[in-house]
């Protein structure tokens, strides 16, 4: 039986030592108690702006994932320096994200039809894969199949599709038919390219079943609500529910 993975993001962790700009919580130790726990990876962004990840995050949070033989996922945006930060760390994964100092989280996917956009995520796939040919690259999109055959187009290994408009309407109780929808019509072109299929932004606990029980996704990674309903249950008690919730949901295709 072939089950999603769960990848942890354990930015806001950062966030909350940052507000005090003391040493605690350290980042690593959210890192390994999430990946003792069952988790399948660590999730860490390290924004342009620094505003919650640092740079010795990275290195910290990779060193505890090598020690427990995990991967980790390092989101970054489409910026020289951070293509030399990752080409210095060589993470097993790269998620591209775009990146806008004056949002509070990623508020989309990344623009691959603006062709400006396109060509400066095109430079980064190139200049990652040429040094990292071991590391696999995702891209953070939308679920639109213009985008997708867009992606496709690249050298990248995976799309990661962002959830955050479907994590809002699942919140009001709208109908989430026209989400669920889109997601398997993209599982369908991305799986038979021999891509990665994989979700992301906004879920929780709640939210994230009615995307197992479609059983598309074979990668969720989920932080905010992680962190901040550990705050009442414990880290490690909250990502082995999210495990149980997820070993129920096979993956169909």
């Amino acid at each position: 039986m072939k089950l999603a993975r769960l990848g942890v993001n354990i930015d806001h962790v950062a966030t909350l030592r940052q507000q005090r700009g003391e040493f605690y919580p350290e980042v690593w130790r959210a890192a390994e108690v999430a990946l003792a726990t069952g988790a399948h990876q660590i999730t860490i962004h390290l924004r342009e702006d620094r505003r919650h990840i640092q740079d010795h995050d990275v290195l910290a949070v990779h060193d505890m994932c090598k020690k427990l033989g995990l991967p980790l996922n390092f989101e970054m945006g489409c910026h020289d320096e951070m293509i030399g930060i990752a080409i210095k760390e060589k993470p097993e994964w790269i998620c591209l994200v775009p990146e806008k100092r004056e949002e509070r989280t990623t508020e989309g996917g990344l623009d691959v039809l603006n062709e400006t956009n396109y060509q400066k995520v095109k430079k980064t796939c190139e200049a990652l894969k040429a040094s990292l040919p071991h590391t696999r690259i995702s891209l953070f999109v939308e679920a639109d199949k213009a985008v997708l055959e867009k992606c496709l187009t690249l050298k990248a290994d995976a799309v990661e599709i962002h959830t955050g408009e479907y994590a809002k309407d699942f919140l009001n109780k709208k109908d989430l038919s026209s989400h669920l929808d889109k997601y398997g019509q993209g599982a369908q072109l991305i799986k038979k390219n021999g891509w990665g299929y994989h979700a992301g932004h906004g879920l929780t606990f709640e939210s994230l079943e009615p995307l197992l029980a479609e059983g598309h996704f074979e990668e969720y990674n989920i932080g905010h609500w992680i962190i901040g309903e550990s705050v009442f249950l414990g880290l490690g008690h909250v990502v082995k529910e999210m495990l149980t919730l997820m070993s129920k949901y096979p993956l169909k295709d």
